[in-house]
Formats: C-alpha cells, sequence, structure tokens
C-alpha cells in the first residue's frame, strides 16, 4: 500500500476517534454517505465512507478508516473509488492466502499512534474475549462470535 502523504488526510487521522472524525468530515465536506462497515476479527473495524459536496482539498472520495475495537482511529486511507475488502486485506497481510485481488490505488493514507501490524490479530493464536466454544474462526483470521457468524466464519477447531 502506498504511504502517500495528505494534509487533509492527515488531519482526519489527527482526530484519533471515529467519532471525531465523521464531524470533520461533516464540518468540511457537509455530507458522506456511509458504503460499508467490515469487521475482522474482534478488534479490527473499517468504515468506508463516500465524501459528498465537492470533496475539495481531497484526492479522492472514498476513505476508508481502520479503526480499533473502541473507535480509535488507526489509519485512513482515501481511494477513488470503492476498494474490495478482500484485496484491501491482501494488500495488509501478502502472506495470508486467504486473502486475494488487487488493491485500487491508495490516493494517500494516513497512520495514528492506535496503529499496529493487523496481520497479528488474525493469528489463530491472536488473543480473544470470546471463549472458545463460542467463537469462530473469519475467512482470514480472527474470531467473531459463533451467534454472529455467517458466510465469513469457518468452525473453530
Amino acid at each position: 500500500m502506498s504511504d502517500s502523504k495528505h494534509a487533509a488526510i492527515d488531519a482526519l487521522a489527527d482526530t484519533l476517534l471515529l467519532g471525531g472524525l465523521l464531524d470533520a468530515v461533516r464540518a468540511r465536506w457537509g455530507t458522506y454517505e456511509l458504503v460499508a462497515h467490515w469487521q475482522q476479527g474482534e478488534f479490527h473495524h473499517d468504515t468506508v465512507l463516500r465524501v459528498g459536496g465537492s470533496a475539495e482539498g481531497l484526492p479522492g472520495r472514498v476513505l476508508v478508516v481502520a479503526t480499533n475495537c473502541n473507535g480509535g482511529v488507526k489509519e485512513v486511507l482515501c481511494f477513488d473509488e470503492v476498494p474490495d475488502r478482500l484485496a484491501l486485506w491482501h494488500a495488509r497481510c501478502p502472506d495470508n492466502a486467504e486473502f486475494g485481488g488487487t488493491l485500487c490505488a491508495v490516493l494517500a493514507s494516513a497512520r495514528t499512534l492506535h496503529w499496529f501490524d493487523p496481520c497479528e490479530l488474525l493469528e489463530d493464536t491472536a488473543r480473544s474475549e470470546i471463549r472458545q466454544e463460542f467463537r469462530v474462526r473469519q475467512c482470514g483470521g480472527g474470531w467473531m462470535a459463533r451467534a454472529a457468524a455467517g458466510a465469513g466464519a469457518l468452525e473453530s477447531t
């Protein structure tokens, strides 16, 4: 993935909390559309936003905001189009055979003090707050509650 710097993306990342970031988007560009929310494991969320208005000052209209389970912003990525979820994770964890695809161009990115290697969350030995008998493994790794499991889950062994 790109390590491209951009003042507006850096400013959004500097809010450090998803709520503050959404307030900043609203204050600067007026509106946004929540396109998707992707959770990978218990502790990683990607919130995909399409910025409304003119999006003046942004290199693209689509933001992917990676947060921890407490809404702490870890990373902000900017794209021209909504990236493919599996391609995004493939770019993050290229050695994980369960992810694949080609990520569209990252136009700008910023990481915060909350960032750490997300691949660590996907290991079978990764920390979990869900007891083993009540969880399943997601495609690519990470744990989710068995009751919440859907097509993206694999049975835990």
